[in-house]
């Protein structure tokens, strides 16, 4: 199978590439920075670009392209540097897409549970609304620009939550204060995090590539999400520190700004309906043994 990354050099991409082309699969990588066999230089402000010839042919195109939201303060500058770079990429993969003579099977496009906005601790699925916060309108817009190749190719909306492994995203951040005896809750610890193993993670995007039923938006977060007081208690637990210093929440506004509230203060109760309706399996549906495998405690094997 050739599949087509963009954005498939980061956290998420570098997995997902090394456990497909494990099992032997032709894997196409586009960056802007080319630095191995197997990437191709592109712009995405240049859909004409040599790039574009390469999704011509592919099976499936994996679209993780994206400014990072915690890179900085959301300043005006960078808020529209998060947008444009999701919808600036999307839109140039679709448009190569609807040059392609033979369009790929389908199109792989992330998003992000914060797609959902705030909603205390109400269980969302899928068929939930979306929110009306900044982070909401980002990925509503960057949604709407993939759903423009439905009419082309199959199109998967990867609502992704908060993505845990001890060698990127978030969690190192988050597991630092708690080495350092200082780890604790968020503001009120009351807010919903919704997480996912970055195994599952990459199992079930390369599950949506092979199943044909699934399209449309699929929620990427475990079974069981968890209070940030319950996660901060756990990820305690497993690293042998106390959780008994809590984060004030104007403390992690004046550092954060607005940022503060959008991936810390505030969260979301998403359950994966649509994978588990249609029989996918987790490997990790619970907080405690995914973090006891992520840092090699007992429970660190997955059952079979």
């Amino acid at each position: 199978m050739k599949t087509v990354i963009a954005g498939g050099t980061g956290f998420l991409g570098s997995g997902l590439t090394t456990s497909l082309r494990a099992d032997g699969h032709d894997v196409v990588l586009l960056t802007r920075r080319p630095r191995k066999p197997g990437d191709v230089a592109w712009n995405p402000l240049s859909p004409a670009g040599d790039w574009a010839s390469i999704i011509d042919g592919a099976d499936a195109v994996i679209n993780l392209a994206g400014e990072s939201l915690a890179a900085g303060r959301w300043t005006a500058p960078r808020k529209a540097a998060i947008l444009e770079s999701r919808v600036a990429a999307t839109r140039a993969i679709v448009a190569a897409t609807a040059k392609a003579r033979r369009p790929p099977a389908v199109l792989v496009n992330a998003s992000a549970v914060g797609v959902y906005g705030t909603h205390g601790s109400a269980a969302l699925t899928e068929r939930s609304p979306s929110g009306s916060d900044f982070l909401a309108s980002v990925c509503m817009a960057w949604e709407a620009q993939a759903l423009g190749a439905a009419g082309m190719t199959r199109v998967v909306l990867l609502r992704t939550g908060l993505v845990l492994d001890r060698s990127g995203g978030a969690l190192p951040r988050l597991a630092l204060p708690f080495r350092l005896f200082a780890g604790g809750r968020a503001g009120s610890g009351e807010q919903y995090w919704s997480w996912i193993h970055r195994d599952d993670w990459i199992r079930i995007v390369r599950w949506a590539i092979d199943t044909a039923d699934i399209t449309g938006p699929l929620n990427l977060t475990a079974p069981h999400p968890v209070t940030n007081a319950t996660f901060a208690q756990t990820l305690g637990r497993v690293l042998h520190r106390p959780a008994l210093a809590p984060a004030p929440a104007f403390a992690l506004r004046l550092v954060l700004g607005e940022m503060a509230d959008a991936l810390i203060l505030n969260g979301q109760r998403v359950l994966p309906a649509k994978a588990t309706l249609h029989g996918f399996e987790f490997r990790y549906p619970d907080l405690e043994p995914a973090l006891r495998a992520i840092y090699g405690g007992p429970d660190e094997t997955p059952p079979s």
